[in-house]
This record gives C-alpha cells, sequence and structure tokens, in this order.
C-alpha cells in the first residue's frame, strides 16, 4: 500500500511538471512564464524570452516595463490613438487630454478604422502589402508629400485638410516617411487623434467624418491607394444625406448602440 502511494505521488508530481512546462515553454520557445517583480494576484505572466533582468541572486524576473513591452501591440510603435481635449490652439500640436487618455487600435477598430505596421523601407516588395493590396482590390496606388517645399499654398493646403469631411470610398494611408495626425470621432462626438508615422498604414472606411494636420515636424510622405480610379472629393460636414454615410451608421453606430442596449 505504502508503496503504491508513493508511486502514485510520483506519477502526480512528473505530470505536474510537465504540464508546468508546457504551460510556461511553447514548442518554438518564444514564450516563458518567470516570476514578476512584485506580488501579481498569484497569476503566471507571459513575456517573450529575454524580456526579463536576473536580480542580485541570478533569479530571472520580469520588470514592469518588460512586461508592459511583452503585452504592446506593435502597431502601437508606429500608430497611436487618444482622445483630444477641447483646446483650439495650434492644430499641429499633440492636444492630449489631460490625464492622457489613450485608446487601443483595436478600438478604433470597432470605429471601422483599420491599421498595420508594414516595412516603409523596403514597400517595394513588402508582401503583406502586396496581401493587403490584393485583398482590398487596391490598384491604384500614388504618393503625396506635405511639406513646404513640395506643396504649393501649403498653409492654406493644410488648413482645408483639416475641414471635417467624409468621403464616399474607403481613405487609405501608408505614411512611409514623416507623420502626421488623423482625426476621427467617436459613437459620442467625441474627436479621436490618430497619430501615423513611418510605416503605419490606416483605413478609413466610406462615410466616416475625418480631418488631417501635419504635426509639429510639418512633413509626411504617405502612398494612396484607391480600389479602381482614384476618387478624393471631400464632402464637408454637414453631409449625412449621403449613402456611404447612413451606410456607415447603420454598420458602425447604430448596431452598437444596438449591442449595448
Amino acid at each position: 500500500m505504502m508503496r503504491d502511494r508513493q508511486l502514485f505521488f510520483g506519477l502526480l508530481l512528473i505530470l505536474t511538471f510537465v504540464s508546468l512546462h508546457k504551460l510556461c515553454y511553447c514548442d518554438d520557445q518564444t514564450v516563458s512564464c518567470e516570476s514578476f517583480d512584485e506580488p501579481f494576484g498569484g497569476s503566471w505572466i507571459v513575456s517573450k524570452n529575454g524580456d526579463y533582468e536576473g536580480d542580485e541572486e541570478g533569479n530571472k524576473r520580469i520588470t514592469k516595463t518588460t512586461l508592459v513591452e511583452a503585452l504592446k501591440d506593435e502597431r502601437e510603435d508606429v500608430i497611436q490613438a487618444w482622445y483630444m481635449d477641447d483646446n483650439q490652439e495650434d492644430q499641429r500640436l499633440p492636444h492630449h487630454k489631460d490625464p492622457k487618455e489613450f485608446l487601443s487600435l483595436d478600438k478604433l477598430a470597432e470605429l471601422g478604422v483599420l491599421s498595420w505596421r508594414l516595412d516603409a523601407d523596403h514597400y517595394e516588395t513588402d508582401e503583406e502589402l502586396k496581401k493587403i493590396r490584393e485583398s482590398g482590390g487596391y490598384s491604384y496606388m500614388d504618393f503625396c508629400e506635405v511639406c513646404p517645399e513640395k506643396l504649393q499654398n501649403y498653409e492654406e493646403k493644410v488648413k482645408s485638410f483639416f475641414e471635417e469631411h467624409l468621403h464616399t470610398d474607403e481613405e487609405i494611408r501608408y505614411c512611409v516617411a514623416g507623420s502626421g495626425y488623423f482625426d476621427v470621432r467617436d459613437r459620442n462626438e467625441a474627436w479621436i487623434r490618430v497619430w501615423v508615422k513611418k510605416g503605419g498604414m490606416i483605413v478609413f472606411p466610406a462615410g466616416i467624418y475625418h480631418r488631417f494636420t501635419v504635426d509639429s515636424d510639418n512633413y509626411i510622405k504617405a502612398m494612396r491607394l484607391f480600389a479602381g480610379g482614384p476618387v478624393w472629393t471631400p464632402y464637408n460636414r454637414p453631409h449625412d444625406h449621403l449613402p456611404a454615410r447612413k451606410e456607415y451608421v447603420d454598420n458602425f453606430v447604430n448596431k452598437a448602440f444596438n449591442a449595448s442596449a
């Protein structure tokens, strides 16, 4: 009886070790689980290998900084979104609220705004960009540089881009150099600022009200994509009667309100 009990607990110990090993290490060994530098509710913390530091005794412990990095959306290196303040000063400033109120890119997608992080240094041969173009039917492509040296009547143009408007087709912008702000409204009409930097690609659905401005660097070079022949016509607000606007409201505003009701 004693031998059977020892054998049982021995097998249980082996199974426990195997289970924890599988929990802590994926097959490709790209993920590991380690203890945290402070108590964390008894939960395991997952981090990419190398995202931890050794303490004085040589034990591996994830730091708060590396934990945040491990869980971070990689797109946020080139695209960030936050709610804007109500200050009407220079449109090229960040206009963060106090305290800052960021919005995840997944939440932004709930408004129909899609985003990618791509390799802007090799856009000519980027397979990911090729897949996006093929799936969206984006056959047309050109580049637009917004800066004082390349755009006539620069200041007037920047002001006109900042007029709230919509398009009857998608607006696709891929930042290959520089940076700029694209603003959209949430379902409650609050402004969200979307900062797109080199490597960031963003797609606005037809019918969404939005606006654009350069940031304080006064430079952005963007690839513009379009399905078929390009149509850049802006319809300044209000143009709620347009079919594209009604379709957007039905798909991204009313459905959300109905789902929460």
